[in-house]
């Protein structure tokens, strides 16, 4: 982790317009976060959770205030640079995966590349690296209904990866999974985190957000409190205390 911001907003507001009903949705949020770092945000429905990730992932502006992602004022950009933004600087990994279904796992990893004008070299040794990084050798001509809910949470990050990143933003990452397959991913992450990824991940679980540096409480569109973990939970060492899958199912006589 380094001292230097990656990201740095001030003061910012988000209003949306429901029909006639305004909702503040951030009421002036300040945050930096240092390359490198592993954060949580955590808050009930409806603090600005969201917001403030479509913000960060610019796929959002905000109403007022100032976002810098590597000192580049991200609200001085057009459309087009806020789209090589997103595809070059953010990756993104979702909880419903959002991964195409006719695709292949080779072919889900590849498509951030079709979008970029940054050509990758050896295209097909880079996606196959990642796909092996997250460990899905042998799945890549794979459909996700061939998968399992955490494969293809791993096609997911490996497609976060493919344009080699700032940031990677994970929004409820281990939602849809089970304890131990969600240990799996955070395993993942944090392995990530390690080689020096910034990650910022956004949670309703306490138990999750304890395996990362710092939490982030949002409430009513206001940071309310800031906490950093000074031991973070180690998922590799979570993995060795839990059954497996096998030992978990009986098996039929």
């Amino acid at each position: 982790m380094t001292d230097k911001a990656i990201i740095k907003i001030e003061n910012i507001f988000k209003t949306y317009k429901i029909g006639d009903i305004k909702v503040k949705a951030l009421r002036g949020v300040d945050l930096q976060i240092n390359g490198g770092e592993f954060v949580a945000i955590m808050g009930p429905s409806g603090s600005g959770k969201s917001t403030l990730m479509n913000i960060l992932g610019c796929l959002d502006v905000p109403d007022s205030g100032k976002y810098f992602l590597e000192d580049i004022e991200v609200g001085k950009l057009n459309d087009n640079q806020l789209a090589n933004i997103r595809n070059m600087k953010v990756g993104f990994v979702f909880q419903t995966f959002n991964l195409l279904s006719r695709f292949s796992t080779f072919q889900n990893v590849e498509l951030p590349t079709i979008y970029t004008k940054v050509k990758l070299k050896n295209k097909n040794f880079t996606i196959n690296k990642y796909i092996e990084s997250v460990g899905l050798k042998g799945k890549e001509k794979n459909k996700p209904n061939e998968l399992s809910g955490g494969e293809r949470q791993r096609v997911a990050i490996a497609r976060a990866l493919i344009n080699e990143p700032t940031i990677i933003l994970a929004d409820e990452p281990t939602g849809n999974l089970d304890s131990r397959t969600g240990e799996e991913i955070m395993a993942i992450f944090q392995n990530l985190n390690r080689q020096g990824k910034t990650i910022i991940l956004v949670t309703h679980e306490l138990d999750i957000a304890h395996h990362t540096q710092r939490i982030i409480y949002l409430r009513d569109g206001l940071i309310i409190k800031q906490e950093k973990i000074e031991n973070p939970v180690t998922a590799d060492e979570m993995l060795l205390k839990m059954p497996k899958l096998e030992d978990r199912i009986p098996v039929s006589k």
